[in-house]
């Protein structure tokens, strides 16, 4: 951060540093803006009985950190399903009683899948309400949409609309805006909720960058990122960031505690980096500590990263690195994903430079790009191929 503008686009990292960097300000904005909404937003939310959190890559893992939460908060069925997977089954893919609302994550809005999705149970099933939550007002998601009385859109600050390749504050925002819905009729709660996690990420930014950047450094070509409940979410992007920041140089991959000892452990060797994310549910954590210390007892991995709050020292092996966050038990499991994945950034951005690549464009190939390229989409409710719209990938 030190060097000027220019200097930091020249490396290739202006872009995603920044937009790392801004996220615990940028979720104040975001929590602002929903809780301005809430009266408005409490139609969509009005005796639903089924939830359906929809989205393509980054998107569709928002979702997933969010579902658990939304579906107490909500008493109603929540399941994640990826756009693609609408795209083509359709219905089959959907389950659960009516009313549903189904609610599109995107952050440019314009992958191929994401404004058929919509199109699709518009069609198929018209009753269904619709939320569309996007960090751009010109994607095509918005824009197809905003003056359709059946789809309400809600387009969050210009600032999440991320300009680098991968998703970071746009990922956090979006799952933040849909964290939402469950605290419409508490927005004090929430607005508390926001405020702590802003602290939490800014006191994480001023503690650890440095100690995340070393371990960076070590040598490891594996990363198994470890999670539960809504934690999974966080790992899930956590690893997809580790992957598409290094251009796949490191492969990362990530699983339950459990769900470890049911053959992917197998795969730990000893160039693996394990990253635990800890729970402060005193029944998880018992399940996830028993789980780190097998691994101890194995010798499995080349080093563990472990971050929660009061974190028992035992777990700990010589290499290993702890990242304390205080006040993680306060905000709970179901809400804290978004540091997790702050955490999960900052480990592939730093990964990235040591990959020799440029944070803002580390896929040099050009195998992936910031927006999904278009493909054709078909079927239709005529049973034509639907023709398929460029989309300006610059």
């Amino acid at each position: 951060m030190s060097r000027s503008e220019q200097e930091q686009k020249a490396a290739g990292y202006f872009h995603t540093l920044r937009e790392i960097l801004q996220q615990p300000a940028t979720w104040l904005q975001t929590g602002k803006q929903m809780l301005s909404l809430s009266g408005e937003l409490l139609e969509s939310i009005d005796k639903v009985h089924t939830v359906i959190l929809t989205g393509s890559g980054s998107s569709e893992y928002a979702g997933e950190c969010v579902r658990l939460v939304l579906q107490n908060e909500l008493s109603a069925v929540a399941q994640v399903i990826g756009g693609g997977s609408i795209v083509t089954h359709g219905l089959k893919a959907i389950t659960g009683r009516k009313p549903r609302l189904m609610i599109s994550l995107a952050r440019s809005g314009d992958s191929p899948e994401s404004a058929r999705a919509i199109a699709v149970l518009l069609e198929s099933d018209p009753e269904t309400r619709h939320l569309v939550l996007t960090c751009n007002a010109k994607g095509r998601l918005a824009t197809t949409y905003q003056h359709d009385a059946r789809v309400r859109v809600v387009v969050l600050s210009k600032q999440t609309n991320d300009s680098s390749l991968v998703m970071t504050s746009s990922f956090t925002n979006l799952a933040l805006a849909a964290r939402s819905l469950g605290m419409l009729r508490t927005p004090n709660e929430y607005r508390k909720l926001i405020g702590a996690l802003s602290v939490a990420a800014q006191e994480l930014l001023r503690t650890s960058v440095d100690t995340i950047a070393s371990l960076a450094q070590r040598d490891f070509h594996r990363v198994v990122f470890l999670g539960s409940g809504s934690r999974m979410g966080g790992a899930r992007e956590s690893a997809l960031k580790m992957v598409e920041m290094t251009a796949g140089s490191v492969v990362a991959t990530c699983e339950t505690y459990l769900g470890l000892r049911h053959g992917p452990m197998s795969a730990v060797n000893p160039k693996t980096l394990i990253v635990c994310f800890l729970s402060s549910d005193p029944l998880i954590r018992a399940y996830e500590c028993d789980l780190i210390r097998e691994l101890n007892q194995k010798k499995l991995g080349c080093a563990k990263l472990i971050f929660g709050e009061d974190i028992p020292l035992d777990l700990a092996a010589t290499e290993d690195v702890l990242i304390e966050c205080k006040g993680l038990a306060k905000i709970g499991d179901e809400s804290v994903s978004v540091l997790d994945v702050l955490v999960g950034q900052l480990l592939a951005f730093f990964r990235c430079m040591k990959e020799g690549l440029h944070p803002d464009s580390p896929s040099s190939s050009g195998v992936i790009s910031r927006v999904v390229q278009e493909f054709a989409l078909h079927g239709s409710a005529n049973g034509n191929a639907l023709e398929a719209q460029p989309v300006d990938l610059r």
